[in-house]
């Protein structure tokens, strides 16, 4: 009778021959995943397939911690591991203990390792960040001689400032010479004492644009004293460049709008700043006009001379008017004075005399004024207009002088 095995029987001993072939004890596979699933427990369960065949895989939580990226369908890795028996399911699988990308994804692991270690070395921290300068004399250009990167930084630089002196160093940007020549490249125009530094190519694959994710231009970059702006690739394009430069920006063309400032905007500018402090110098200048006015006039009035000289205007003033109602004082007193000498004349005994009349006294002096003042034979003095007659008096008697 022949030997009748069990299904357990069957497994274990598959088991057992893959445990005794040495070469599945640790081989690397590689293909493309498909699949992929993380479970709760934290393993992950995938496929790797080629264009022939296809293999189940299996992860498990503990040795995941060396899996340095997200793993998922469509990714070209390759995974190292033992191929194995699980008996209960009689199945065999591979047990993946280290996966890496393949190709491109291999750069890709290799881009995010050295970015990890830069930025725990702290050479991503913007304390290290130099600010771009605003105006600038000399634009200092790493990049190959020829292609679309230079002619648009050229291009953009003249637009703008065509003052501006473009010192360009000739640098290799792709394959094996390429991280030395771009380090050399930086270091150079730093001694040469550029104002800024724009370090770029145009876009590519990652292989295309390594050069800058190399440890070397790296460290040339965060060495550097002058400021430099990384322009590598296009928008959607990160190197390590990028990170630790003091400015990223997104092509070589925004690195040239940055890096050198609009001359027409800033004569513009400053031809405002003139006019507006023209315009308030000319203000200060009149409002101190205008102060220093003040304070002239109220010198001229606290100055003792002035003061002097307006005290003896204003006496003369006053002597001109006091003078001024003198004179028409006398003139009235005069022609009272007149009026008075008229009327005394009228009463004047002498105005009388040279009408005519004569004057009598006895020969004491005494006025005869009636008949009864004079007795006959008294010695009078009669005064005429032009002298004096001695007469004795022959009679007096009363009477009218006139007939009548």
């Amino acid at each position: 009778m022949k030997n009748v095995y069990t299904v357990s029987q069957i497994n274990s001993y598959i088991k057992n021959m893959f445990t005794q072939d040495y070469m599945l004890r640790l081989v690397y596979v590689k293909g493309e995943v498909s699949n992929c699933k993380y479970h709760s427990s934290g393993h992950i369960y995938f496929k790797l397939k080629d264009e022939n065949g296809i293999i189940a895989c299996v992860m498990f939580a503990g040795d995941r911690k060396g899996l340095g990226f997200k793993l998922e369908d469509g990714q070209q890795v390759v995974v190292g591991g033992a191929v194995d028996v699980y008996e209960r399911d009689g199945k065999y699988q591979l047990y993946a203990r280290q996966i890496t990308l393949d190709g491109a994804g291999l750069l890709y692991e290799r881009f995010e390792a050295l970015k990890r270690e830069l930025e725990g070395m702290g050479m991503f921290s913007s304390e290290h960040k130099q600010p771009v300068p605003k105006y600038i004399k000399t634009l200092g250009v790493v990049t190959a001689p020829t292609g679309a990167a230079v002619r648009d930084i050229i291009n953009v630089t003249k637009r703008r400032n065509p003052y501006v002196q473009i010192i360009l160093y000739p640098a290799i940007v792709q394959g094996d010479q390429a991280a030395h020549s771009i380090a050399d490249g930086i270091r150079a125009l730093e001694e040469y004492g550029v104002d800024v530094i724009i370090v770029g190519r145009g876009g590519g694959s990652i292989e295309e644009l390594w050069a800058f994710n190399e440890r070397e231009v790296a460290q040339a970059v965060f060495d550097c004293r002058v400021p430099i702006i990384s322009a590598v690739g296009h928008e959607t394009d990160t190197t390590i460049t990028d990170f630790v430069a003091d400015l990223r920006v997104p092509t070589p063309s925004a690195a040239a709008e940055l890096a050198v400032y609009q001359y027409d905007e800033l004569e513009e500018k400053l031809q405002g700043f003139q006019n507006t402090l023209n315009h308030m110098a000319r203000r200060h200048i009149e409002k101190q006009s205008a102060r220093l006015e003040k304070y002239r006039l109220r010198a001229k009035y606290l100055n003792p001379l002035g003061r002097i000289r307006e005290k003896r205007s204003y006496c003369v003033d006053l002597e001109e008017r006091l003078s001024s109602l003198m004179s028409a004082r006398l003139e009235d007193q005069k022609h009272k004075l007149a009026l008075c000498a008229e009327r005394l004349k009228g009463l004047s005994p002498l105005e009388k005399l040279s009408q005519g009349y004569a004057f009598v006294e006895d020969g004491g002096g005494k006025a005869i004024r009636s008949v009864r003042d004079v007795k006959t034979d008294d010695r009078l003095c009669i005064y005429v207009k032009d002298g004096t007659i001695t007469a004795r008096a022959l009679d007096a008697r009363e009477g009218k002088i006139y007939g009548g």
